[in-house]
């Protein structure tokens, strides 16, 4: 007797590869064009769906869970957050919630560090030079000039994973480590990192050269950087953010900025994505930020190991096992 596979619904296109191997496995219903799901078409995905493969992007809160058919048994995410999704409604209605962890943090690291090293060097003012055409009159001393990155010091919000690799780049740059976190890193890994552990945000943020936000966004970290904590950044300090928009309060980030109170930012992410504000761009044309349409995971290595565990949960479970990426309510 040949078994019935699940259906599958995907929220969003997928590296060919992954799709690919989807459609042999299981019973596949892609989203051919990569429009972004309606909530009447994310409910009626669950309506139908034994499993739903969403995105960062697809907000599923307890009401569209409330509307979920019977068949529904799995939320794999292709994702790391699961911010998106109500896990503690999924859980009490028996839906499992998985994720896709472990498998993003050297491509976020690495362009973290790119932000770190482009915003004090001007690297993206410099190029727009040559490439819109405006008068380049050669080499000069005193033009151009940014801010050295050696012997400085990074403050990492978020000493995870992520935080934990943007450290090691950080140190092979010179830059000294301190990080804030909810708890010290093990002893081993502080000594390889030589680095200072501040149980008080606020104590670090006023006297880093950089920050780099590198936590995930829960109702706890919802504008951890508000205005306050801006306020309390050095005049030189160079503000990054490669985890979640919702972490820096954004209106505040502007009226610093626009004021001169910090030397620049980074940003991959937005507090309201995919809207940017107008004042940011205004500011990055300007030289003050670099604006990044949140790329920080986006190699073609990183996303084919994000479907790849998106697969291995789908099968774990419908074999009847436990997934191995289970988000557990309450937890990240």
């Amino acid at each position: 007797m040949t078994r019935t596979k699940p259906l599958v619904i995907v929220t969003r296109r997928l590296p060919e590869p992954v799709e690919t191997r989807m459609r042999e496995l299981f019973q596949t219903r892609l989203n051919i064009d990569d429009h972004p799901l309606s909530q009447a078409e994310l409910v009626e995905a669950m309506r139908t769906a034994d499993v739903l493969v969403p995105t960062v992007t697809d907000r599923i809160d307890a009401a569209m869970i409330a509307q979920a058919g019977e068949r529904l048994k799995l939320i794999a995410q292709f994702g790391t957050g699961v911010d998106n999704i109500d896990v503690n409604a999924a859980a009490a209605r028996g839906i499992i919630v998985t994720n896709t962890p472990r498998v993003l943090t050297e491509d976020t690291a690495d362009m973290t560090m790119a932000l770190i090293l482009a915003v004090p060097r001007r690297l993206v003012e410099g190029a727009r030079i040559l490439v819109e055409g405006q008068e380049w009159r050669g080499w000069s001393p005193t033009w151009m000039l940014g801010r050295r990155i050696w012997g400085k010091r990074l403050g990492i919000v978020g000493m995870g994973r992520i935080g934990t690799a943007v450290a090691r780049r950080a140190r092979a740059f010179g830059l000294s480590i301190h990080y804030h976190n909810r708890r010290p890193v093990d002893a081993a890994t502080e000594d390889e990192l030589e680095a200072t552990y501040w149980d008080s945000l606020d104590q670090m943020l006023v006297r880093m050269d950089f920050v780099s936000v590198n936590c995930p966004h829960t109702p706890a970290t919802f504008h951890l950087l508000s205005r306050r904590r801006l306020k309390l950044l050095r005049p030189e300090a160079v503000l990054v953010n490669t985890a979640r928009g919702e972490v820096i309060d954004e209106a505040a980030l502007i009226e610093v900025l626009e004021e001169n109170g910090i030397a620049g930012a980074g940003l991959d992410v937005f507090e309201h994505e995919p809207a940017v504000n107008p004042r940011l761009l205004k500011l990055a044309r300007q030289g003050k930020v670099i604006l990044l349409p949140h790329m920080g995971s986006a190699t073609i290595d990183g996303r084919v190991e994000m479907g790849e565990k998106v697969i291995i949960n789908i099968r774990t479970v419908m074999d009847g096992h436990k997934a191995p990426d289970r988000v557990l309510p309450g937890g990240p």
